[in-house]
């Protein structure tokens, strides 16, 4: 029989150095006292590799490797060392802690409750079990959240429970999906790439990536995501139904613009809708759905309509100068000059260019004018008529609105007439003058300019009629053009 070296003992093809893994474990207490972990867990390893049949030693490891956040691979040493040792109190608190770090509540509480079992009085595992319970009942609202579409609530849920379980990934994930769906990408796009970099296969994150340029109309490159995750994932549900909303978006969104080229608005309109039906999430692509829709209203002439689906392109991305530029020309057609003068601000105040600006001084110019006597509605013409067209609309309105024609009506009657009788003379006055006619069109208030001060419509009134000196006799049973000349 073969003598064994005195120091050391065979155990299943494994030499055991009792000593030598004592010495192991020491230095790697050493190390771990100076907060140098990584040669903490390299002793460590030494010394389970001296004897593997020491719980203590596994405990030691885990704990390390939860200083330097490797949870998983802590959790296995923490499982090993109370399969060796089932009354290891530390290794089933290390357990737990994991569990909780992972995000496995139920198993956490069951590591702590064990530890309660053995030592009833242990306050660090008290408050670890109530940290547990916590972290369920932010999943619970987290799931109620989402459900609702309440995506603040979920992201609030989530960071409260990333405080407890730092190293869950389906927490990460979960927060990332709804900063997406609430439109913040950046955040999103930060917590995803994270993930991935640390695990570059992990079919959920690649899914939240794709997710965020899907949302910022990075149709193509999200796609290439979606489809990656489902490389990962074949079974990955979210990404699939991504996948074919992006893909169905862009082929309807690509029909409608091409429908709009070929100047088949009716086409185009219609597409657009099927196309906004698609996926209500995406902001950004539906913004520009609706603006597009609007364009397509407005050749239409449902200017109305089209307004409308620039506003709620605009409650979507508010920085979507295109979707004011549509509004504000649909307010100009329809001269809603006020609002139209708005949407030009916005839009000059955010691109200072010299287009904008002229149109911006061209809404107020219309605003201007549209607070001034509308001199072309006064006479019931429009604004390209012509001399002749002005004189009979004068002719027409002037004995209609005439005082003498009012004589036996109420005072306030009489009052309101011969307001109107002036307002005619007015207009006359300036439509029929080429000169101040000009003026006018080009938006200056005549009345301001003192056009009117020795101003006397009766005095217009008899020149066109021939200056007599006589008056007109009406008669107030009959239509306005029922007159007789009276000479003096």
């Amino acid at each position: 029989m073969s003598q064994q070296h005195p120091h050391l003992l065979y155990h299943k093809s494994t030499f055991i150095v009792p000593g030598l893994a004592e010495s192991f474990k020491e230095q790697g207490n050493a190390y771990y006292s100076k907060k140098d972990y990584s040669q903490a867990f390299n002793y460590y390893t030494k010394a389970i590799d001296a004897c593997p049949k020491n719980a203590s030693y596994y405990g030691n490891r885990a704990a390390t490797l939860m200083m330097l956040c490797r949870f998983r691979e802590a959790l296995e040493d923490s499982q090993q060392a109370v399969r060796l040792d089932d009354c290891f109190m530390k290794g089933h608190l290390r357990e737990g802690k994991c569990h909780l770090s992972l995000g496995n509540a139920m198993a956490a509480n069951r590591c702590f409750q064990k530890v309660l079992e053995l030592e009833p009085s242990n306050r660090e595992a008290q408050q670890e079990k109530k940290n547990a319970a916590a972290l369920l009942e932010y999943q619970r609202m987290a799931d109620f959240g989402f459900e609702k579409r309440d995506f603040r609530k979920v992201v609030f849920c989530m960071d409260r429970a990333l405080a407890l379980a730092s190293a869950c990934h389906r927490f990460k994930i979960l927060k990332a999906e709804c900063l997406a769906l609430l439109g913040r990408y950046p955040e999103a796009q930060s917590v995803a790439s994270d993930i991935l970099r640390m695990d570059s296969t992990n079919a959920d994150a690649l899914y939240v990536r794709g997710l965020c340029l899907y949302y910022e109309d990075c149709i193509d490159k999200a796609v290439q995501f979606f489809v990656q995750a489902l490389r990962m994932a074949p079974d990955h549900e979210k990404a699939r139904l991504a996948c074919r909303n992006a893909k169905a978006l862009k082929a309807k969104k690509e029909e409608g613009n091409q429908a709009f080229k070929n100047n088949n608005y009716e086409a185009a309109y219609q597409l657009y809708t099927e196309a906004l039906a698609i996926d209500p999430n995406n902001i950004k692509t539906n913004a520009k759905l609706y603006c597009n829709r609007a364009t397509a209203g407005a050749k239409l002439k449902k200017v109305d309509q089209a307004i409308e689906d620039c506003t709620n392109a605009i409650k979507l991305d508010d920085t979507y100068i295109k979707a004011y530029l549509r509004r504000a020309q649909c307010y100009m057609d329809t001269e809603q000059y006020e609002e139209a003068v708005r949407d030009y601000e916005k839009v000059y105040q955010t691109e200072k260019t010299s287009d904008h600006k002229q149109m911006l001084k061209k809404a107020q110019m219309e605003l201007k004018k549209s607070k001034r006597k509308d001199y072309y509605k006064v006479l019931g013409v429009g604004k390209n008529a012509t001399e002749d067209e002005i004189k009979k609309a004068y002719r027409k309105r002037a004995l209609m609105h005439h005082p003498d024609r009012h004589s036996s009506a109420t005072p306030e009657v009489q009052k309101e007439e011969e307001k109107k009788f002036k307002e005619v003379g007015e207009a006359f006055t300036v439509l029929s003058d080429p000169k101040k006619k000009v003026r006018y069109d080009n938006g200056h208030d005549l009345e301001d300019d003192g056009c009117f001060d020795d101003f006397d419509a009766n005095n217009i009134f008899r020149a066109f009629f021939g200056g007599h000196s006589g008056g007109f006799t009406f008669d107030s049973n009959s239509g306005p053009g029922n007159f007789f000349f009276q000479f003096g």
